[in-house]
C-alpha cells in the first residue's frame, strides 16, 4: 500500500466528510499540488478545476502575491487579538473601501461565509429593534451555524432543523427561478410577480426586518433574475422599512463579471456579506460590511459579536493583495473575453444533448440543469433525493468526469459551471470536451 493509499484510509476512517453519511465517503482522491486551474493527485495526474473548488478559487491555484502576503504577515505577526490594531486590519479596509459598493464601509472581520451571515443576522436583529422576521428564499445556501442554516433554502436545513440547530422567525419566498416559474408563470408576461409576492409576505407577515438574498442563486442553481426584479426589490425595501442584505459570498468578485452581483443591476445593499474570493480561499475569511445608519447604530449599542480568530491578522492580509491581482487579471480583459466563449460553449451543450434542460448564468458563473425529458422538464433527481443512499445522476456524471481529469461541481439537478477567472478559452474548450463525453450518461437515459 502506497503512502498515498495509507494516508486517505485515515482521512476516510477518522474524519468526517462533510454533508453526507460517512459510509458513502469512500476513499476521496489524495491531492498532492494544485497551480493555475489544474490540481494534481499522488500519481501527477491532472485535474482541470471547472468549478473553482467550492466556488472559491477565482484567481486560480499557486498565486505567489497572495501566498507571499499571508507568508510575510507570519514572519512579522501572525496573530494577535482582535481588540488590538495592527497594519493589517488597516491595510485590509483601506482596500476594501476602493471596491466595496459606495456608502457600505464598516467591516466586520471573520473567517467564513457562515459567521459572515451569523454576524448580519445579529446586526439586523438589534438594529430593527422590535421588528425580528427575515425573509429568504427557497433556492438558497447562506452557511451551516444556526442563524446561517436557518436561512437557507435547500435540504441542508431539513437536517439542521431535526438537530433543533435552527432559529425562529425565517419565512421564504419564492425564487425568480423562470425556467420553473414557481408560480407557474412566464417572463415577461409575469409581471414579475415573484418580487411582487415579497411585498405581500412583508405586509402579511408583519415584523419583517430584513431579506436576505444571492443577488445570482449559487450551488442552488445559479439562477439569474429578471433585469427588473433587483430594483424592484429594493424599492420594495424601502417602502417597507426593511433591509436588504445581499450574500456575495459566492457571486462577489468578479464572478459575475463586476466586483459585485448587485453592481449588474445598480443595486446597493444595506448589509453585504462576502468571503470565498476576498482571499482567492488562500485562507478562510470572512466579511460583513454595513451601511453609515447601522454603523452609526451600533456606536451606542454593544455589537454583541465576536470570536478568537476574528479579524485574524494572516486572513486580513491576504485580502489587499487578491484585491490587487483582481485588479491586474480584469485589466486584461482575459474574463471578460472568457466569460462570453463559456456562454457559447454551454449552450453548444444544450443544442447537442437531449438531457440539458436549461443552460443559465452570468460572467464565469453558469449551471447546467439536466432533465430526463425536456418537454415536461421532469428532473432526474429532487431535493429529496440529495441526500439518499443512492447517487443521482449528476452524481455519477461528475464521478466520470473526474476520473477522465475534470472537476466539476454538482448538486441534485445540475453542474455548477464556475472556473477560476485565469482560465482561458483553450482550457475551456479542453473541460467542454470531457464535459460533452460524460454528459452522454444522461442522454441514454432521456425519456419521451
Amino acid at each position: 500500500m502506497s503512502n498515498a493509499e495509507e494516508l486517505t484510509k485515515l482521512i476516510a476512517n477518522h474524519i468526517y466528510g462533510t454533508w453526507r453519511a460517512q459510509k458513502g465517503w469512500g476513499e476521496p482522491l489524495f491531492i498532492t499540488r494544485a497551480e493555475g486551474v489544474y490540481f494534481y493527485d499522488d500519481k501527477d495526474k491532472p485535474y482541470l478545476d471547472f468549478s473553482s473548488q467550492l466556488m472559491c478559487s477565482n484567481l486560480g491555484h499557486g498565486n505567489k502575491a497572495i501566498i507571499e502576503a499571508i507568508c510575510e504577515q507570519a514572519r512579522k505577526l501572525p496573530y494577535i487579538g482582535p481588540g488590538f490594531a495592527c497594519e493589517a486590519k488597516a491595510r485590509a479596509a483601506e482596500a476594501l473601501l476602493e471596491v466595496m459598493p459606495e456608502g457600505l464601509n464598516k467591516f466586520f472581520f471573520s473567517t467564513s461565509g457562515t459567521e459572515a451571515n451569523e454576524a448580519a443576522v445579529k446586526m439586523v436583529r438589534q438594529y430593527m429593534a422590535s421588528k425580528y422576521k427575515i425573509i429568504s428564499r427557497y433556492r438558497s445556501y447562506h452557511g451551516a451555524t444556526a442563524a446561517s442554516v436557518s436561512l437557507t433554502g435547500d435540504p441542508r436545513r431539513w437536517y439542521a432543523e431535526r438537530a433543533r440547530c435552527t432559529i425562529p422567525g425565517i419565512v421564504f419566498a419564492p425564487d425568480p427561478y423562470c425556467y420553473r416559474c414557481p408560480l407557474g408563470l412566464k417572463y415577461p408576461d409575469c409581471g414579475i410577480q415573484c418580487v411582487e409576492y415579497i411585498d405581500y409576505m412583508i405586509k402579511e407577515e408583519g415584523n419583517v426586518a430584513a431579506i436576505f438574498v444571492e443577488p445570482v442563486v449559487g450551488t442552488n442553481g445559479i439562477i439569474v433574475p429578471p433585469p427588473e426584479y433587483y430594483p424592484k426589490l429594493r424599492e420594495i425595501c424601502d417602502e417597507n422599512g426593511v433591509l436588504l442584505v445581499a450574500d456575495e459570498v459566492m457571486s462577489g468578485w468578479h464572478r459575475t463579471g463586476p466586483a459585485w452581483a448587485l453592481d449588474n443591476w445598480a443595486v446597493k445593499p444595506d448589509i453585504l456579506t462576502t468571503a470565498k474570493g476576498c482571499t482567492g480561499a488562500y485562507i478562510p475569511a470572512g466579511i460583513t460590511v454595513t451601511n453609515k445608519e447601522i454603523a452609526d447604530f451600533f456606536e451606542e449599542e454593544v455589537m454583541c459579536h465576536g470570536h478568537t480568530y476574528s479579524m485574524h491578522p494572516l486572513v486580513l492580509a491576504a485580502i489587499p493583495a487578491a484585491i490587487e491581482e483582481y485588479k491586474k487579471l480584469i485589466a486584461t480583459g482575459l474574463p471578460q473575453r472568457v466569460s462570453k466563449h463559456i456562454e457559447k460553449r454551454l449552450h453548444e451543450l444544450l443544442d447537442r444533448h437531449e438531457c440539458i434542460g436549461d443552460v443559465r448564468g452570468i460572467g464565469h458563473f453558469g449551471a447546467v440543469e439536466i432533465v430526463k425529458n425536456r418537454e415536461t422538464k421532469e428532473p432526474f433527481s429532487t431535493k429529496a433525493d440529495k441526500f439518499a443512499r443512492e447517487p443521482t445522476m449528476a452524481d455519477e456524471i461528475s464521478g466520470e468526469a473526474l476520473k477522465r481529469g475534470l472537476y466539476i461541481h454538482n448538486w441534485y439537478d445540475h453542474f455548477t459551471v464556475a472556473p477560476p477567472l485565469i482560465i482561458t478559452e483553450e482550457e475551456v474548450d479542453e473541460a467542454i470536451k470531457i464535459f460533452g463525453e460524460v454528459l452522454k450518461m444522461a442522454d441514454r437515459k432521456v425519456e419521451g
